[in-house]
């Protein structure tokens, strides 16, 4: 089937695959209570296991961050909102924390370059996982991320919540299914967001409140900069996948799901750093990519400085037509049709404060999302119940994370990649087949499919 056609077909109708997830359970309080642990204490670990506390009866019974200050805030905040009011155990160590074999969930909110080894080891202790995104900082650790959670049969969920946004859900449903855009040709994602990448300073010993040999486990162990921690590590190759792991993920993965895309056949990436040069940070301040999906093309662009081109859509998805355009954000939507200056469609997120008064008190918390954060745990609290997969399964995690890393290993080569999914190898390019798994430090293991 020609590929415009294809999507023309497709968005008349509601995949199998999205039917259990037009609607959300509001009120999970009948569930059997669930033990919780969090591994990772900072900004969205936290976010995510106070929301995962609104919408069921969960007992957090333990937590787990090398450093000791965000650890015991993350504690007393805990105790706070949890019913039984009780602090849960600390722990310095997330193995320590596993050993004991008393979590029902999971909860992975570590840097990125922890995640595959946090996950993993989660569900060897039988526990399902809610782990944020990206999944891994390689494309091997995904497989392995994968892997584990079929082999330990286990529910993990990915922290790309679009897929459970209220009014994005309406987008998909009114828009792109109701076939208001016509034949889909071309989707643009963007972020035009600083990201502190600007940020500089100088090298210096790390906090005494920080276990920094811990908190850089398997990565390089650099001299520690003020920039890493907390939040900024995103900015260190490193630790993470750079602006292109930390947020085109979220845009790249919200038009799978929308326009139901697999796998890209091939990604080509062009940037640099042309901007902050003496930052601290060493990720690209400016990269595009070019995503070939057989449906059609999806090309992002991130510039760490400068105005949006459309500045009501800083980060944000394009979705292109025949018969109009849809521009969507994590603050609102828009169908245009064709040739019209004003929307004929729109929707926005909503803060439900009247249920949760205690979000308009809690620090950092993005009130634009926590709706959406509390649709996602909802879902995955319902996978768990039914032992089906959730909405934003690991699987579906690995395929928009191994293709963001695909467009920061074609930057770094300076060549397109062409990727073929089922042997999750880039064709004829032994270079790149040789960064699909990085080097770990001395004294920890990379995990692989065959040692999950």
């Amino acid at each position: 089937m020609d590929r415009r056609k294809f999507l023309t077909t497709a968005a008349a109708v509601t995949t199998i695959a999205s039917l259990p997830r037009m609607t959300f359970a509001q009120d999970l309080q009948d569930i059997k209570p669930k033990r919780v642990g969090l591994i990772g204490c900072g900004w969205y670990g936290k976010c995510d296991l106070l929301r995962l506390i609104q919408v069921a009866p969960v007992e957090v019974v333990s937590i787990c961050d090398v450093d000791t200050q965000m650890r015991q805030g993350a504690a007393e905040i805990v105790a706070s909102r949890q019913k039984s009011g009780k602090q849960p155990r600390q722990f310095g160590d997330f193995r320590e924390m596993l050993k004991e074999k008393d979590l029902d969930i999971c909860l992975v909110g570590t840097p990125d370059h922890w995640h595959a080894l946090a996950m993993i080891e989660a569900v060897r202790a039988g526990a399902d996982v809610y782990t944020q995104k990206p999944i891994s900082r390689d494309i091997v650790e995904g497989q392995a991320m994968v892997a584990a959670a079929r082999k330990y049969d286990r529910v993990v969920q990915v922290g790309t919540q679009r897929r459970s946004t209220a009014h994005l859900i309406e987008a998909r449903d009114k828009v792109v299914n109701e076939g208001l855009l016509g034949t889909i040709g071309h989707a643009e994602i963007c972020c035009y967001y600083g990201m502190g990448r600007n940020a500089t300073a100088e090298n210096c010993p790390p906090p005494e409140y920080l276990d920094f040999d811990m908190w850089t486990g398997p990565a390089p162990k650099l001299p520690f900069n003020p920039v890493m921690h907390p939040r900024s590590w995103r900015m260190f190759k490193e630790f993470g996948n750079g602006i292109m792991g930390d947020m085109c993920i979220h845009m790249l993965d919200t038009v799978r799901w929308m326009l139901d895309l697999g796998w890209p056949t091939s990604v080509n990436s062009r940037g640099g750093t042309y901007v902050w040069k003496d930052a601290s940070g060493n990720v690209p301040d400016t990269q595009v990519a070019t995503f070939d999906f057989p449906e059609l093309d999806v090309v992002w662009t991130h510039r760490a400085y400068g105005d949006a081109p459309d500045r009501d859509y800083p980060w944000a998805v394009f979705l292109y037509g025949d018969k109009g355009t849809l521009k969507a954000s994590v603050n609102k939507y828009e169908f245009f049709p064709k040739g019209r200056r004003e929307p004929t469609l729109t929707g926005a997120p909503k803060t439900e404060w009247d249920k949760y008064p205690e979000d308009q008190h809690e620090k950092d918390l993005e009130q634009h999302v926590a709706a959406a954060n509390r649709a996602h745990q909802r879902d995955f609290l319902q996978a768990i119940e039914n032992r089906t997969k959730p909405v934003a399964d690991i699987e579906q995690g690995h395929i928009s994370t191994a293709s963001c890393i695909l467009a920061n290993m074609s930057l770094e080569l300076g060549r397109s990649l062409t990727w073929d999914a089922d042997k999750h190898q880039v064709i004829g390019d032994d270079e790149a087949n040789k960064m699909l798994a990085r080097e770990y430090r001395e004294g920890y293991e990379h995990p692989t499919v065959d040692n999950v």
